[in-house]
């Protein structure tokens, strides 16, 4: 039994020792075959050095100065602006996409337009009313639309009257 595992080892140590003659042969001829040339390094560029120096500006940790907000509210005064105190109606709530005129009533000579908003409710509205994301105002109510103007922000801090109307949308039989 001893004689077994003394020789086990030496038998697979045996298989190490084959003959590889065959394999430096084709590594020399891969080696003749292939060229060995290295691309050259890109040039680097010249790093231009920026001194980063913030002492002159305001720092962002620290409230601006009150004189500075007065300023830019003065730039600002000027501009078309919605009226933040004014209480919400019940069509504010939806996008102007989402709202259908479904038809008109005439009431004490004012005309009003029944209008359904996405979660099926029928609202009655007329001139002076608000309706959309956008401050929507509208301005005439006729028996086919209703005219709306609305107020969208500009980016500049500034609001922008743009003309949009509702369609009238006649129900369909099959409902």
């Amino acid at each position: 039994m001893k004689k077994l595992i003394v020789l086990a080892p030496l038998l697979l140590l045996a298989g190490c020792f084959d003959d590889t003659s065959d394999l430096k042969i084709h590594i020399a001829k891969v080696k003749a075959n292939t060229r060995s040339y290295i691309e050259p390094m890109p040039e680097v560029p010249t790093f231009n050095h920026f001194d980063y120096a913030a002492a002159d500006l305001r720092s962002p940790f620290v409230a601006p100065r009150p004189e500075a907000i007065q300023e830019k509210l003065q730039q600002m005064s000027g501009c078309l602006s919605p009226d933040p105190r004014r209480r919400k109606q019940p069509l504010e709530k939806f996008a102007l996409g989402d709202l259908v005129m479904r038809g008109t009533l005439g009431e004490g000579g004012v005309t009003w337009a029944l209008v359904e908003a996405s979660d099926n409710t029928l609202h009655r509205v007329s001139i002076g009313n608000y309706v959309g994301l956008y401050n929507g105002r509208i301005t005439e109510v006729n028996n086919n639309s209703v005219s709306v103007i609305e107020l969208t922000p500009d980016g500049a801090g500034c609001w922008v009257e743009r003309e949009t109307e509702i369609e009238m949308v006649e129900l369909d039989s099959k409902r």
